[in-house]
């Protein structure tokens, strides 16, 4: 199976405890969570979860790895075998922590946020050139932006590349995203915010977009073309007071 091929060779394992240990003392992880696990691997990171939630989800896509690991696992770990972005997410609260693997970084994250019940958190092992741009450095860009009305996002923990097997052609993070308890922006308005960030110049008027930035006693847009966050918020708002989210 091709598939499993593929998404194998892009896994990097992580296997120290002591390295285990202080990725998952960064994550608000407690005694009566459940939590969601995206590629179990050989189990090292699902047994540590175990010590410490009420229960651990956790999806392996690579046969012969899920093969192994049935039977060997604690009783509070729930084993699927399968592609987790086909899977179902739990209905209740949930967090996720994972060492994920690298290629599919962007389908997890889309998966996770813009689900009808997004997580808790999540804490995710990646690439550090990934982390750093859903984080919104050096600038912003569509993967910050959608993200930060519905979650705060910064990198968690760096990892060195020896911390893997096998060890990793790149620099690696630990990626948070904590669900905000008061949103930006109401979850319905997704579609039409991420319309809104793709589009190819603002669909708004220069001088629209200096009395929005104004009426909200916020700096012009910079020389450069380099836009806040707050700044790309407060125009969307005003796109839509104007247009009702049309394009």
């Amino acid at each position: 199976m091709p598939q499993f091929t593929e998404l194998q060779a892009s896994q990097n394992f992580l296997t120290s405890t002591a390295v285990i240990s202080r990725l998952l003392d960064a994550a608000p992880i407690g005694k009566e969570d459940t939590v969601v696990e995206i590629g179990a691997g050989k189990g090292h990171i699902t047994r540590a979860l175990a010590q410490r939630c009420a229960k651990v989800l956790a999806w392996e896509l690579d046969e012969a790895l899920a093969a192994r690991l049935v039977g060997n696992l604690p009783p509070n770990v729930r084993l699927f075998h399968g592609d987790f972005l086909a899977a179902p997410l739990p209905r209740g609260a949930y967090r996720v922590f994972a060492n994920i693997p690298f290629c599919r970084t962007t389908a997890i994250v889309r998966r996770l946020t813009q689900c009808l019940n997004p997580p808790q958190s999540i804490h995710i092992v990646v690439e550090k050139g990934a982390a750093l741009r859903f984080c919104g450095l050096p600038r912003e860009s569509v993967s910050s932006l959608l993200l930060h009305p519905w979650f705060d996002v910064r990198i968690a923990r760096s990892l060195r590349r020896e911390d893997f097997h096998p060890a990793p052609r790149v620099d690696c993070a630990l990626l948070e995203l904590i669900k905000r308890p008061q949103p930006d922006l109401p979850r319905g308005l997704q579609g039409k915010w991420e319309r809104f960030l793709r589009q190819d110049r603002l669909p708004l008027t220069p001088k629209q977009v200096r009395m929005a930035l104004r009426s909200a006693s916020l700096p012009p847009i910079s020389p450069d073309g380099k836009m806040l966050y707050v700044q790309w918020l407060c125009l969307f708002r005003c796109w839509l007071s104007l247009t009702g989210g049309r394009k």
